[in-house]
Protein backbone atom coordinates (compact mmCIF):
# COMPACT_ATOMS: atom_id res chain seq x y z
CA UNK A 1 0.00 0.00 0.00
CA UNK A 2 0.67 3.49 -0.80
CA UNK A 3 -0.48 6.76 0.13
CA UNK A 4 -0.71 9.95 -1.94
CA UNK A 5 -1.77 13.11 -0.75
CA UNK A 6 -3.00 16.15 -2.93
CA UNK A 7 -1.97 18.96 -0.37
CA UNK A 8 -4.24 21.49 -3.04
CA UNK A 9 -7.08 19.60 -2.11
CA UNK A 10 -6.93 19.64 1.30
CA UNK A 11 -9.34 21.68 3.15
CA UNK A 12 -7.80 21.08 6.67
CA UNK A 13 -10.93 18.62 8.00
CA UNK A 14 -8.79 16.37 10.55
CA UNK A 15 -10.99 13.42 9.21
CA UNK A 16 -8.26 11.74 8.32
CA UNK A 17 -6.29 11.88 11.60
CA UNK A 18 -9.82 11.15 13.81
CA UNK A 19 -9.46 8.10 11.32
CA UNK A 20 -5.60 6.90 11.10
CA UNK A 21 -3.55 9.14 13.71
CA UNK A 22 -0.74 6.87 13.23
CA UNK A 23 -0.55 7.75 9.47
CA UNK A 24 -1.74 11.21 9.45
CA UNK A 25 -1.65 14.53 10.95
CA UNK A 26 -2.08 18.08 10.34
CA UNK A 27 0.41 21.14 9.69
CA UNK A 28 -0.36 23.57 12.87
CA UNK A 29 -0.17 26.90 10.87
CA UNK A 30 -3.10 25.96 8.53
CA UNK A 31 -4.23 22.20 8.99
CA UNK A 32 -3.35 20.54 5.88
CA UNK A 33 -2.72 17.42 6.19
CA UNK A 34 0.73 16.08 6.76
CA UNK A 35 1.08 12.00 5.61
CA UNK A 36 3.66 10.72 8.91
CA UNK A 37 4.30 7.12 6.74
CA UNK A 38 3.69 7.17 2.97
CA UNK A 39 3.98 3.60 2.74
CA UNK A 40 2.27 1.88 6.26
CA UNK A 41 1.69 -1.51 7.38
CA UNK A 42 -1.09 -3.74 6.09
CA UNK A 43 -2.46 -3.87 9.27
CA UNK A 44 -3.32 -0.23 9.28
CA UNK A 45 -4.98 -0.54 6.05
CA UNK A 46 -8.66 -0.84 6.98
CA UNK A 47 -7.82 2.79 8.57
CA UNK A 48 -6.01 4.03 5.85
CA UNK A 49 -9.14 3.40 3.42
CA UNK A 50 -11.40 4.87 6.17
CA UNK A 51 -9.38 8.22 5.98
CA UNK A 52 -9.45 8.26 2.00
CA UNK A 53 -13.17 8.00 2.34
CA UNK A 54 -14.08 10.14 4.45
CA UNK A 55 -11.88 13.04 3.21
CA UNK A 56 -14.52 15.51 2.29
CA UNK A 57 -12.15 16.99 -0.45
CA UNK A 58 -11.11 13.45 -1.64
CA UNK A 59 -7.18 14.85 -1.33
CA UNK A 60 -5.74 10.72 0.04
CA UNK A 61 -5.61 8.40 -2.66
CA UNK A 62 -4.50 4.98 -1.45
CA UNK A 63 -2.81 2.55 -3.79
CA UNK A 64 -2.70 -0.90 -3.25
Amino acid sequence: MKILIDEGKCVGAGTCVLAAADVFDQRDEDGIVVLLDAVPPPALLPQVKDAAARCPALAIEVVE
